[in-house]
């Protein structure tokens, strides 16, 4: 076990840093350019339905290009309501002549009728208030009770906190991803935050639960040595794990129509950067709440001790420790 992630922590967390910074950056850029910092869906704005009767079997993504055409938006939402031949077109708010437009494009290219037209309404927006109130409401609980769980199970609350604050980061890296490119913010946003919040939880409790039992080597090993041991040790059972979801939901991502893909695909960046923090953030939060004194005792063993100390472990491999 050459590679140090304690030691290296800086350029981990400058990895984060910068992914997290071009997503802020992408935003203030978008809001100085009145487009949203986020691309929200009429979920969260309000905006135009309209309901079309296609008369025979249609394809969205056909349905999607004109609309497109028509309104200049990239993200329409269209679904066929089901049992019937009808589909349900969602769009931010236009004005009046492009809803006519938009029929007219409609009636065009499906020919159609005017009669086909069966409803254009507005939507409020008012509902999507109290949604994200109570999405917000949610994670903040959750967050509690994982931060009072995690400190009486380690009897630790800086593991707590260092759990909370990895948990931050993946939230904050699935912002940048859906800001940089532009990935509607629906309900669907609000039910991958919380998937990945639960998800990635378990893979830093399995890390903090290795170290507390390996923190019977300390005096043999410092603290920064333990922890990198016991990563080194889960890191076969993390790999596995989110290779086995990473499948499910690629699947999803590959087969599924467009609002599934617009879940799947977040998802999968969540499982990607839970990993990437518990393995390699969580740790080095951890540790650095123990420390009082910096960076300059981070390998005093090795500096020290290892003159006048047989190392036990120099000649064993992570899978050796199981």
């Amino acid at each position: 076990m050459n590679f140090k992630i304690v030691k290296n922590k800086a350029k981990f967390f400058a990895v984060s840093i910068i992914l997290i910074a071009i997503g802020i950056g992408t935003m203030g850029i978008n809001a100085s350019k009145g487009k949203g910092a986020l691309n929200y869906s009429i979920e969260f704005t309000g905006g135009t339905a309209m309901t079309v009767d296609m008369g025979q079997p249609f394809d969205n993504d056909a349905v999607a290009k004109t609309v497109t055409t028509v309104t200049g938006q990239s993200s329409p939402q269209i679904q066929k309501i089901l049992g019937t031949n009808q589909v349900s077109i969602k769009i931010q708010s236009v004005d009046g002549e492009t809803r006519k437009a938009l029929s007219e494009a409609i009636m065009k290219d499906f020919a159609l009728s005017k009669d086909s037209i069966l409803e254009v309404e507005d939507i409020s927006g008012t509902v999507s208030g109290e949604m994200q109130k109570a999405s917000l409401i949610a994670m903040l609980v959750a967050c509690v009770a994982m931060l009072i769980y995690i400190s009486i199970r380690f009897h630790d609350y800086k593991m707590g906190l260092s759990a909370i604050i990895a948990l931050l980061h993946d939230v904050l890296i699935m912002i940048s991803f859906y800001a940089v490119l532009r990935i509607p913010v629906n309900t669907a946003f609000i039910a991958a935050i919380l998937t990945v919040v639960g998800y990635s939880i378990n893979s830093t409790i399995v890390i903090f639960d290795r170290v507390r039992e390996n923190k019977g080597l300390i005096g043999r090993r410092s603290i920064p040595e333990v922890i990198d041991i016991s990563v080194w040790q889960t890191m076969r059972r993390s790999v596995y794990t989110s290779l086995t979801t990473l499948f499910t939901i690629g699947a999803l991502y590959v087969l599924g129509v467009q609002s599934v893909k617009e879940f799947a695909l977040p998802i999968i960046v969540g499982i990607l950067s839970g990993v990437y923090s518990s393995v390699f953030v969580s740790g080095s939060i951890w540790f650095m709440f123990k420390s009082k004194i910096g960076e300059k005792p981070v390998y005093k063993y090795e500096q020290e001790n290892v003159k006048n100390f047989k190392d036990p472990f120099s000649k064993k491999k992570p899978d050796d420790y199981k």
